[in-house]
């Protein structure tokens, strides 16, 4: 098969990935593999390629929002069968015995793996996956328009979720990326207001086209506070302005797996009045069938721009200059 395989930690600027040709992957007991249709390009991917998060395995073939077909399973499957349309996604694997597993919070699992990052993922021809953590796909997604919910998706559903956003409430978000924009959609649906926060012109562009009630620059000129906020961005000096602009009560959800250093808090502007700060972390299987369900029943439609297999590193760059508008989609 041909894969995309990161064999050192660098930039992406830098064309990290190689085209290599590789041995088909073989499922192992409780396993399936796929022939993968495409892989979404995620903010964690260039986390990992540059170093953001701790070196884990090289090489390591990357991508974690895989749409496939099953063509082959390993021994002990129950779940699925050859055929099957599925999805792989970031948390790969979690221990099922430990307390946080125990009391439904497999996200924060001690042993918990990820696709590309601790095992090889979707930038490539073929993936294995463990059965128990693979989703089946909608029919009403195709696969194109399916990878972006797998992480994007689940971890700002998983972020909706930390935010506490109460019926009709007033939403803040900071950045407007791939999950941004599918938030947005599932947001404004249950009856919010959301108002977005961003650099990008053509992202602003997006947001208002989408149904934002207001988008700009700087959290400053919102017109209203708001009771909910999501930082999308990984940029730490943004979250004093957003917990500023929290109403009282407000909940500050923090969506990313890596961010930028956090200033120091003025405890009376950001703070006061019993507001809260939450991060967000991985998430847990419920939330991705909740994601998808609810994507389906809506008519959720992410913004895809599709790139070949090969040209991956041009997606990363793309993504990481901010030229991508929804969510970069490879396609082998």
């Amino acid at each position: 098969m041909k894969a995309m395989v990161l064999d050192e930690i660098t930039r992406a600027s830098a064309a990290p990935l190689h085209l290599r040709e590789l041995p088909e992957p073989e499922p192992q007991a409780g396993e399936v593999r796929v022939k993968v249709r495409c892989c979404g390009v995620c903010r964690t991917d260039l986390h990992v390629i540059e170093g953001d998060l701790p070196q884990r395995r090289l090489p390591v073939i990357c991508g974690h929002q895989v749409v496939g077909i099953v063509d082959k399973v390993g021994p002990r499957c129950r779940l699925l069968s050859v055929g099957h349309r599925i999805g792989i996604p970031w948390l790969r694997k979690a221990c099922g015995q430990c307390a946080y597993c125990r009391s439904g919070r497999e996200n924060l699992c001690e042993f918990s793996i990820y696709t590309g990052y601790d095992a090889d993922g979707g930038y490539a021809e073929s993936a294995i996956v463990p059965e128990a953590f693979a989703y089946q796909i909608p029919d009403v997604f195709d696969d194109i328009h399916a990878a972006p919910l797998l992480c994007a998706g689940i971890i700002g559903y998983r972020a909706l979720k930390r935010a506490d956003l109460p019926p009709g409430g007033r939403l803040a978000m900071y950045g407007f990326g791939s999950s941004a924009h599918i938030i947005l959609q599932i947001a404004l649906h249950r009856g919010s207001e959301v108002f977005v926060v961003t650099r990008g012109e053509s992202h602003r562009q997006l947001a208002r086209q989408m149904g934002a009630t207001w988008v700009g620059e700087n959290a400053q000129d919102m017109p209203a506070k708001v009771n909910s906020g999501i930082m999308f961005a990984p940029a730490g000096n943004l979250v004093p302005d957003a917990l500023a602009q929290l109403d009282k009560g407000g909940t500050l959800a923090l969506a990313g797996i890596y961010m930028s250093e956090i200033p120091a808090l003025d405890y009376t502007r950001t703070l006061f009045y019993e507001k809260n700060i939450r991060s967000v972390t991985a998430n847990t299987r419920e939330d991705g069938r909740e994601l998808l369900a609810e994507a389906a029943s809506i008519s959720l439609r992410p913004h895809v721009a599709t790139y070949p297999l090969a040209e991956a590193n041009r997606a990363l760059v793309d993504l990481k200059e901010d030229r991508v508008n929804g969510t970069a989609v490879l396609v082998p």
